[in-house]
């Protein structure tokens, strides 16, 4: 399948040492890394990357059945290479010539992430893009740029819809998973229309914008697009009553309802799905004590608000995101018509706010992991998977570390400034500034690889913010070719929709019966593919 052999026995290698001995295993592939010394080794690891290049003239131009679409929210691209590090380090390996599942798609282009009014954008105004087709300001979510920010009457008139829809309106099965609150900004742009991204429940918002008919956003997540097929995420307080106790959280009063409108927008999805094979869960027992084979409609809602860093997870109550991917897929891949899915890491972002690099590369390697999943549960053939991110951090990592050194670890030298130490990892700005007696703080008296460390930063600010720079937008799949070059990032779910037949572009999906036709399928690949469906 084009993987390198060479990193394949590594990985396998390591895992079987892990399992056997129970401590790292850089010594089982050392002779392995000794070939790393002669020529011939790369000359021939070159010639292998280039055949498999070549296959690549041979373009995907099937229709896609299914669209996933998964957004690392905030994986620039130094989040993607130290993520790449740090999975290859938990399996015992230097790390640098490890793959992530992204890494081996195919085709590789840069998004320009800016929002029509800010240079370094927001989560709301780039999740109007790359869902909605159009660029928006800052803040707002399905609305386009006409629309200002926090003002109610400029709403109306100015919504744009999302792929969700498009896909949903063209008898596709549709879900969302995400690790944030399922109102949050990424996926609230896939069914709401709002000029402000933190008008989470009617209790968030001012009385004038209430006055103005303006409607929350996890009341228009059930109300907008009523049928979505599967939500799982974070988010029940938005959902309740003012003061009503959080199911899992009773004693915890910051976990308490926020709605002012009185509305259980749970039990009124509940009482709504209930004859059609609609489950509502709160806890990962639940999720699991599902057959997917019977279930049409899924609401997951896990945690009060997002859910915890996967560092930090409750393995009993709250499912990773993998886990969730695998629901998802197996209830929204019953569909003939297939499926389009947004999955969103979220807690990259959240991560990387708080200075914890840790936590947000942990973040990244976990949607590596569901990436992987899905792909095993669907097939390149009939299935465009596009791997973004809605923008970059401030994030780096440097200091001339030598091969194979911890991601979190200190770089080989010192400050030539201050005669201090200091991480590979560092912010721009954020809260891992500090002065100690007036002075940089020296970091190797403080435990630097601990799961919420908070990286020095140049200058002080509460929370990190984003970067500017292009992200990358990894693409297999039918006609994922298209997403090449330097791109805007609004030309995503346009790219998207085309080879799905959704949408504005459909002319050139139809055979002259007026189906969709999907091309070079044999019916031998054809039995293939419906075996690996049923055993997965």
């Amino acid at each position: 399948e084009g993987h390198d052999h060479y990193l394949v026995l590594q990985e396998q290698l390591c895992w079987l040492c892990v399992i056997i001995c129970g401590q790292r295993c850089k010594h089982v592939f050392l002779r392995l890394v000794e070939q790393e010394k002669d020529p011939d080794f790369w000359k021939e690891w070159a010639q292998r990357t280039l055949k498999n290049a070549l296959t690549l003239q041979d373009l995907n131009k099937n229709v896609a059945k299914n669209i996933i679409l998964f957004l690392g929210d905030g994986m620039g691209v130094p989040t993607v290479t130290a993520a790449r590090i740090l999975k290859g380090q938990l399996s015992g390996q230097n790390g640098e010539e490890t793959q992530l599942e992204m890494d081996k798609f195919p085709y590789v282009a840069l998004s320009k992430t800016y929002n029509t009014n800010a240079q370094v954008p927001d989560s709301a105004g780039t999740a109007t893009a790359y869902l909605c087709g159009v660029k928006a300001n800052e803040g707002t979510v399905g609305v386009s740029a006409a629309a200002v920010k926090s003002q109610c009457n400029t709403t109306r008139g100015n919504e744009v819809t999302s792929i969700l829809k498009w896909a949903k309106d063209a008898g596709k099965s549709v879900g969302i998973v995400t690790t944030t609150r399922v109102n949050h900004a990424t996926p609230s742009a896939a069914y709401a229309h709002c000029v402000d991204r933190d008008w989470y429940s009617d209790g968030d918002m001012p009385a004038e914008a209430l006055q103005s008919g303006c409607k929350d956003i996890a009341r228009q997540l059930f109300e907008n697009i009523p049928d979505i097929d599967v939500i799982m995420g974070g988010g029940r307080r938005n959902m309740y009553p003012r003061n009503t106790p959080d199911v899992e959280y009773p004693g915890d009063k910051k976990h308490n309802g926020t709605r002012k409108d009185g509305r259980n927008l749970v039990g009124e999805w509940t009482d709504r799905m209930k004859d059609k094979r609609g489950y509502y869960v709160w806890n990962r027992k639940d999720l699991f004590s599902l057959n997917p084979n019977n279930v049409d409609y899924l609401l997951g809602l896990f945690e009060p608000a997002d859910l915890p860093y996967e560092l930090e997870r409750n393995k009993e109550t709250d499912p990773s995101l993998t886990e969730m991917v695998d629901v998802a897929i197996k209830i929204l891949r019953k569909n003939e018509r297939g499926f389009y899915l947004l999955v969103e890491g979220g807690r990259i972002d959240h991560g990387h706010h708080d200075g914890k690099a840790k936590q947000a590369l942990h973040e990244a390697v976990e949607m590596d992991r569901a990436i992987t999943r899905a792909g095993l549960l669907t097939s390149i053939y009939d299935t465009l998977t596009v791997v973004t991110a809605d923008h970059s951090h401030v994030f780096s990592f440097g200091g001339y570390t030598h091969r194979g050194n911890s991601i979190f670890g200190l770089a080989p030298i010192m400050s030539d400034i201050d005669q201090k130490p200091f991480t590979s990892i560092l912010y721009g700005n954020g809260p891992g500034f500090k002065f100690v007696n007036g002075a940089r703080e020296n970091v190797s008296t403080v435990d630097y690889e601990h799961n919420n460390y908070q990286a020095q930063a140049a200058v002080p600010l509460s929370m990190e913010t984003h970067g500017g720079e292009d992200v990358a937008i990894f693409s297999k799949g039918p006609l994922a070719h298209l997403l090449h070059g330097v791109q805007e990032q609004h030309y995503i779910p346009h790219v998207m929709a085309y080879a799905a037949c959704i949408g504005q572009n459909k002319d050139h999906c139809h055979t002259n019966s007026g189906s969709p036709s999907l091309s070079h399928i044999s019916p031998t690949l054809a039995l293939l593919l419906s075996v690996k469906w049923l055993l997965c």
